[in-house]
């Protein structure tokens, strides 16, 4: 077991896939907060996709590499949360071998999915998570986060989830303290309530085996 110490000197790389509007940016500036509060050397990057709000999304928090790129390598991410089920199966490629992956379960196909002139195959892509992944849950964030009080809270509801899992260099309090501190205070209540919600939810899960 390591010491408090040896928490906030390790590296360790997050990766945040969804698209515009789900509050991934959020997420990884919390964890980010998170991170810098306990001492530890933490910066965000994100890639936008063309469309501010249905483009593609992705934060690369890394923690403790300070003499590394801000864009985490393929095969390099310890964690990938991904807000969206075909944004999961596309951030895969750099999600290390063993690394946990928590995938909401929402599904947002793109323009060219609805007009038909791409395939948005749900099974294709869960078989393609399943396959590639070796810790891995499912989470309907939007679900848990409308009983919180609103969908907005669904990047909340995900850092509980992904704080459950118990592999992230910091504790759950650390964590719920950055979310206190960062979001407004009239949302406050309602963001820890996802966040409780969250990390109860995979820790039934684990409990269920």
């Amino acid at each position: 077991m390591m010491n408090n110490q040896e928490i906030k000197d390790k590296k360790y790389d997050i990766l945040i896939a969804g698209v515009g509007g789900q509050g991934t940016v959020l997420a990884s500036r919390l964890l980010a907060a998170a991170a810098i509060s306990q001492g530890s050397f933490a910066r965000t990057s994100e890639t936008i996709g063309m469309s501010q709000r249905g483009g593609c999304v992705v934060s690369h928090v890394r923690i403790n590499s300070e003499k590394s790129s801000s864009i985490i390598p393929m095969a390099g991410a310890d964690m990938l949360i991904a807000f969206e089920l075909s944004e999961a199966a596309r951030s895969l490629p750099r999600l290390k071998s063993g690394g946990c992956c928590i995938v909401n379960t929402q599904i947002i196909k793109p323009v060219s999915a609805s007009l038909g002139t791409s395939r948005y195959d749900i099974r294709e892509i869960t078989d393609f998570i399943d396959k590639n992944s070796s810790q891995l849950y499912y989470i309907d964030g939007y679900r848990i986060a409308n009983k919180a009080g609103s969908i907005k809270a669904v990047n909340v509801v995900l850092l509980g989830a992904a704080a459950a899992a118990g592999q992230m260099p910091f504790s759950r309090e650390i964590i719920e303290q950055a979310i206190i501190e960062n979001v407004p205070r009239k949302y406050s209540e309602m963001n820890q309530k996802a966040f409780r919600l969250g990390y109860d939810f995979i820790l039934e899960k684990k409990a269920k085996g």
